[in-house]
């Protein structure tokens, strides 16, 4: 089933991301070079929140309508009607996290709960969010002060487990509709966020709009999209993340044959007059399919995004035909045609995959130790149906990960065998097909940025004649650098640089600890153990334990587990040091200038992509 059936809920509010920025720059990781100024916020060497503790929250967020399976709204006195969706009330905040300085743009939610609960916050249900990272970032809003992230939008998808159903959902028709779906004790979440606030000096600081649609899932289904019709963007003219040609984002529809509608989530699809703001009149907006005869699109409704609310009350979720339902002719048609969105203002459609084809990874972000394999599940499809015994390939693919700031430091995704995977794959009946990824040492070729990143994108054996690309859709690891403290472990043997290298990067934990100072560690050591023990999906482990190798974790925790004679972990003997390279009124790095240091965040990230640098994509 999926969010995109006809029973779901929509919702809309805020929500709140507050990165560390200082950790943006790939030079800061750089323990001989980094200065404390750059945690200070104004500086812009910190980008525009150096002090951020990577919290990820709702807030504000209402139900603003809910359907039936069978397409009728919940009734007017339905609890669900007035309900809310938060995070937890039963633990912190969840966490949001970049998988390398040098693939920012797969920023993560890590430990989010997501409740459903009434308008006094007593809980309705409750489910845990699985880790999911952003996808399909584009340029979103138009006119003044759009620029960079505050003009961009992107959408989280996931899967909501371990429910726990509250007796007050007994009181609501339409949730226990929604229970008894749940059969594989699953729900389906996805919300787009967009309109972020990056001025400090502004009570939004740290915060955007955010509209999402929740449904049932099943276990055999993705859990990150929706393995529907697939609408392939084209790419247009101008920098920052992607600009659509035919102004419609890559977006996704089902085809429910049993009520004779087409749903489409154009949520993360339609530009806007203004960060989180209206969508843009572009004229009649059409659905239809490609008449494989004449070529010509063969309208099946229209689409009313310009009502007043539209955007808030469906999240951008839309049925055609709005009244009516469609014939068995118009369903047999669609079952083998394109289909296409139309605007009457722009220069041209945004069509379906060419011949409905279409494969995928469901997990697209993967952290991996040497020697270790990791499997991705690929789901191929035609025209929506899983694609039984498709061929598929898979090769590196680099272009959507970033540079570093400085010429001459090394590049991503080399040395290339340090990675080994299944290059040719078939699908199974079902269109299933797993990618077997063993990662090998990189052997610390980025110096003081722990592994290597590469990309790895899945696709077609023999993909139609101008088979678009959707940049961001493959895979991104991170193989970390096989690690060796001394023995027994030491701070000053192996550990101080790790501790180091987080203090400066995650400057807001020095109100109660800081990581660079031995005492200071020492004395919060219980604390730390507690942190580094945690797995990483645990809201409470530290942003800076998933940044850490197992290897690297493990000999932490040894270091606190078995101290020296004097009861406290194990000094060592403290090495030479060499000279600071850093000096005062050090300019910033080649390639960034101060406007782009005061904007930071994702878009100067996307600026330092691989395709950007060498020419291959759009540019500022």
């Amino acid at each position: 089933m999926s969010y995109l059936a006809a029973l779901r809920v929509h919702f809309a509010g805020q929500f709140q991301a507050a990165p560390s920025t200082v950790n943006n720059d790939p030079t800061h990781y750089d323990n001989a070079s980094f200065r404390p100024e750059f945690q200070l916020p104004g500086n812009t060497r910190g980008w525009w929140n150096p002090r951020g503790n990577a919290d990820w929250r709702l807030i504000g967020c209402s139900v603003t309508s809910a359907l039936h399976a069978d397409g009728s709204p919940a009734a007017a006195g339905d609890p669900i009607r007035t309900a809310l969706v938060a995070d937890s009330d039963r633990q912190v905040a969840a966490k949001l996290v970049d998988l390398d300085p040098e693939q920012q743009l797969v920023s993560t939610i890590w430990g989010l709960e997501v409740r459903l609960c009434d308008g006094g916050g007593a809980d309705l249900v409750r489910g845990r969010f699985g880790p999911a990272a952003f996808m399909d970032i584009w340029n979103r809003a138009q006119g003044p002060g759009a620029q960079g992230d505050i003009g961009a939008c992107a959408y989280y998808q996931s899967v909501l487990s371990d429910l726990e159903w509250s007796e007050a959902a007994a009181s609501s028709p339409w949730l226990q509709e929604l229970r008894d779906a749940a059969t594989d004790g699953l729900l389906s979440i996805r919300f787009n966020v967009d309109g972020y606030n990056m001025s400090a000096s502004s009570p939004d600081f740290t915060r955007g709009r955010i509209a999402g649609t929740i449904g049932v899932a099943t276990a055999a289904e993705p859990r990150h999209f929706v393995n529907g019709r697939q609408f392939m963007a084209q790419a247009g003219a101008g920098g920052g993340f992607f600009n659509p040609a035919g102004e419609i984002n890559f977006c996704t529809a089902v085809v429910d044959a049993g009520r004779g509608k087409v749903l489409c989530d154009l949520g993360n699809a339609l530009p806007t007059a203004s960060p989180g703001g209206p969508q843009v009149d572009l004229g009649a907006l059409t659905l239809g399919y490609v008449d494989p005869d004449g070529g010509a699109v063969q309208p099946l409704g229209q689409i009313d995004y310009l009502a007043a609310g539209w955007y808030e009350a469906t999240a951008g979720v839309v049925e055609v035909p709005a009244d009516g339902a469609l014939d068995a002719g118009q369903l047999a048609a669609i079952a083998e045609a394109q289909l296409a969105l139309t605007l009457a203002q722009a220069p041209s459609d945004t069509l379906e995959a060419p011949a409905g084809l279409y494969v995928r990874a469901d997990d697209v972000v993967l952290r991996l130790e040497p020697g270790e394999t990791a499997e991705v599940t690929l789901h191929a499809s035609r025209f929506g149906t899983p694609l039984a015994g498709a061929r598929l390939l898979c090769a590196e693919d680099a272009s959507g990960l970033q540079t570093q700031v400085a010429p001459g430091d090394p590049s991503v995704g080399e040395p290339t065998s340090d990675l080994t995977f299944d290059t040719q794959l078939e699908a199974d009946a079902h269109g299933v097909a797993t990618l077997r990824v063993t990662a090998h040492d990189p052997g610390n070729p980025r110096g003081y940025i722990d592994g290597q990143v590469y990309g790895l994108r899945p696709a077609l054996a023999e993909p139609p004649d101008g088979y678009p690309v959707d940049p961001w859709a493959f895979v991104s690891l991170l193989v970390y650098d096989a690690f060796a403290s001394d023995d027994p472990p030491t701070w000053w043997g192996s550990l101080e640089p790790v501790f180091r290298q987080y203090a400066n990067l995650y400057p807001v934990m020095d109100v109660f600890l800081d990581l660079g100072d031995y005492a200071s560690v020492c004395e919060n050591r219980e604390l730390l153990r507690l942190a580094f023990e945690l797995d990483p999906a645990d809201p409470n482990a530290m942003p800076a334990t998933r940044d850490l190798s197992a290897a690297k974790r493990s000999a932490i925790l040894r270091w606190l587990d078995e101290p020296g004679p004097d009861g406290n972990p194990r000094l060592g003997t403290p090495p030479a040091r060499p000279a600071r390279v850093a000096q005062a009124g050090q300019a910033a790095p080649p390639g960034r200038s101060p406007q782009e240091a005061e904007r930071g965040g994702k878009a100067a990230a996307a600026a330092r992509r691989r395709s950007v640098v060498a020419g291959e994509g759009a540019r500022r």
